[in-house]
């Protein structure tokens, strides 16, 4: 009861107003003269223009007016939007940039964010990151606690630093974008700076620590826009690739002629058709090999950018690390890659439905017959911020089919008590063959989130039945009835000792029931009695865990170690320590100890990593997992290694090198990107390596091969 008590009371302390900075709203004036995209800010337009800069901090003195002056100008042309940045700074010998290359870890060093709603329906948009060098980052936004970094727009910035700080210009076509048909446009929109020497975040609205930035239900207004449209609705963006292969001496060539490509419609301002023919994934980059000391599968990340736009509108999400559309299915059959013969992509949003539709045809190999991939997602807004939906997806091989059907609902506010996030959302789907729903073919979900700055609260059932089968999907694990449901409680104590939070979390707990049987399988819980954050951007954990396993099958856990059949309690404990990763030099400790299925575990793992200047950037992490159980010893070692070397914000090399004892592979990846003209891409990719390591002759490699990508983007 004095728990309850003291949880409703910090539940009920939290209650403020949604903070909104007036003026809220920025007018975009038309252009009457060329942009040069400088970062000079030179032109008369950003001379005579209005500007806003009323920025409140979110961090570390929130409601606070912003210690530097930040100063937005926005115009826009026939064809593109131009975002002008006054980032005035009072030392500017303390600007962190570290970073040239595209895609760079914003958050680690001085940045400037745009965020961007056209549609203004306080769900999805764009994201645009510019660091003080002219690096860029972008996400795509599908909803306020979700964004996807490995989208890549079409979009470009420059800019410069004086003795008054770091200048910036910024251009987005409306190609890039997708906003409704109409003469007149309000799109929601909203800014934000971050000054890491100080750790500074400022906000133009919304400075809430309850909200991200991506949160367009409390964004302020771009106005002004008028008669805008699509001038080219099509986007043409053919390939060129050849490559090698070294086998036993021996060198093989890919045809230098072969060729493919993607052609991208604007049906409408708001619809969009990928149309895609040969498609090729060589320029991709390598997964980074996961140690795996469980029984169930891994998720590898989709990185092939025909997948990445549009995203959201194929996710359908059943918990517990499931999903009923797992695009890195399409192109792997019996664990063989196969060709993509072609296909067509559709999606975008018609009035309040969100579509997104997907059929591809990978080609016949050896013995794996030709497959049909095809899905249909589909989402209507409801109220502000929820919807409800559903979504059918077909794989067709060889006369077999598999489909899987579904439904589900989301009711999201983000003015739960006054000015709090809530989720409450439910699903249902089943899978068949070949028409056919065998019993227990079912999955299903339900569950609350309160995810804010002092509480997060999250509690859910979930089951995934035992004939429950999605082929275009990703399943961990199946044949459950499972309870989730975790707290963490962050108060912002000590701040005068440099902490910004004390991080506490007394649960974290999943339970899992075999659905067949209905017995006991599994349960796990870590629990974070103290942990800290500190005002410099340090971090500080100590986590205890507790979990089970019942264990039907005798499974290797390594390939010294096998898992019999029985029932296994384990605990651990677990010390974390990171080190703030803007500074020159930076670390990241983790060390746990506990029991394993009978055994003994001992984990440590270091990751180093150097900024060199703004070039030059490595990283490199060790693990060691050190396991004993009943005499059987086993080491699992990896080292992961990378090198980036930015010439300029349009030409990076990068190098990834990495070792896996488990695997037994030594594998190295080095890639070239070079940017011709925004929107077309050149790749140079070189994959070498030994598997297994052991029996290698260094001389010889047996992993050797590579390619080279010319993407050359047309616009009509």
């Amino acid at each position: 009861m004095k728990f309850l008590s003291f949880y409703l009371f910090l539940f009920i302390s939290t209650v403020s107003f949604a903070q909104k900075n007036s003026p809220d709203s920025i007018h975009a004036n038309l252009l009457n003269e060329k942009i040069t995209l400088d970062g000079k800010l030179e032109e008369q337009i950003w001379k005579d223009a209005s500007k806003i800069s009323n920025f409140t901090q979110t961090e570390p003195n929130l409601g606070k007016q912003a210690s530097e002056k930040t100063e937005i100008s926005i115009a826009y042309s026939s064809s593109a939007l131009f975002i002008a940045v006054w980032c005035y700074q009072s030392s500017t010998t303390k600007i962190s940039a570290k970073s040239l290359q595209r895609d760079f870890d914003f958050e680690s060093e001085d940045n400037f964010r745009v965020a961007i709603s056209p549609f203004n329906d306080g769900r999805r948009g764009y994201e645009f990151v510019i660091n003080p060098n002219g690096a860029r980052n972008d996400l795509l936004v599908s909803a306020s606690d979700d964004a996807s970094s490995d989208w890549n727009g079409v979009w470009d910035a420059a800019t410069t630093i004086n003795d008054e700080g770091w200048f910036a210009e910024i251009e987005i076509p409306y190609n890039t974008l997708k906003f409704k048909n109409s003469k007149q446009q309000i799109w929601a929109i909203n800014f934000e700076r971050n000054i890491r020497n100080k750790n500074e975040t400022d906000r133009w609205q919304s400075w809430s620590r309850d909200f991200s930035l991506e949160n367009f239900s409390l964004a302020g207004t771009l106005i002004g826009l008028q008669n805008i449209t699509y001038s080219q609705k099509f986007e043409l963006k053919p390939y060129l690739l050849g490559g090698w292969n070294l086998k036993d001496n021996k060198i093989s060539y890919s045809s230098i002629g072969k060729i493919g490509g993607d052609l991208n419609y604007n049906v409408t301002p708001t619809l969009k058709l990928n149309l895609t023919a040969n498609t090729d994934f060589a320029q991709v980059e390598s997964d980074v090999i996961q140690i795996n000391l469980t029984r169930f599968n891994l998720y590898y990340p989709e990185k092939r950018e025909f997948f990445l736009e549009g995203a959201s509108n194929f996710d359908f999400y059943i918990g517990n690390s499931n999903n009923v559309f797992y695009s890195r299915r399409i192109g792997i059959e019996n664990f063989e890659s196969v060709n993509v013969l072609g296909g067509a992509r559709l999606f975008g949003k018609i009035d309040k439905s969100n579509i997104g539709f997907l059929s591809l045809q990978t080609a016949a190999i050896d013995t794996i017959s030709t497959v049909n991939n095809s899905m249909f997602r589909y989402k209507y807004d409801l109220g502000a911020q929820s919807y409800i939906g559903g979504i059918i997806t077909s794989k067709i091989s060889n006369g077999n089919q598999n489909i899987v059907v579904g439904i589900d609902g989301n009711f999201s506010t983000s003015h739960f008590f006054k000015n709090k996030n809530l989720t409450i959302g439910a699903l249902l789907t089943a899978s068949s063959n070949e028409g056919k729903f065998k019993n227990n073919s079912f999955a299903y979900r339900l569950f609350s989130d309160y995810p804010n700055d002092l509480i997060d609260h999250f509690i859910a059932i979930s089951s995934v039945q035992q004939n429950f089968n999605p082929e275009l999907g990703f399943i961990t694990r199946s044949n459950y009835n499972a309870f989730n449901w975790h707290l963490y409680i962050e108060p912002r104590w000590f701040n005068k000792y440099g902490v910004r939070k004390v991080l506490f979390g007394p649960w974290d707990f999943s339970l899992f029931y075999t659905q067949s049987t209905g017995q006991l399988e599994s349960f796990g819980n870590t629990s974070e009695p103290f942990g800290l954050l500190f005002q410099s951007g340090e971090e500080l954990q100590f986590n205890l865990t507790q979990s089970y396993d019942r264990i039907d099958e005798p499974f290797d856990l390594t390939s010294k170690i096998s898992i019999d059949v029985g029932k296994y309690n384990m605990n651990g404990v677990e010390f974390q320590f990171n080190t703030f990763r803007g500074r020159k030099l930076f670390t990241e400790l983790f060390y746990n100890s506990g029991t394993l299925y009978g055994g003994k575990i001992n984990t440590f793992s270091v990751m180093l990593g150097i900024n060199i200047n703004k070039h030059l950037n490595l990283t490199q992490q060790f693990e060691l997992n050190y396991i004993n159980k009943n005499a059987a010893i086993d080491n699992i070692q990896q080292l992961i290694a990378t090198l980036t070397y930015a010439f300029t914000t349009k030409i990076d090399i990068s190098l990834l090198a990495q070792y896996n004892s488990e695997e037994d592979q030594l594998l190295t990846n080095f890639r070239v990107h070079w940017i011709p003209k925004i929107g077309s891409d050149f790749y140079f990719v070189w994959n070498n390596g030994y598997d297994p390591i052991k029996q290698a002759d260094y001389l010889k490699p047996t992993i050797n091969n590579g390619a080279a990508k010319l993407v050359w983007r047309f616009t009509f």
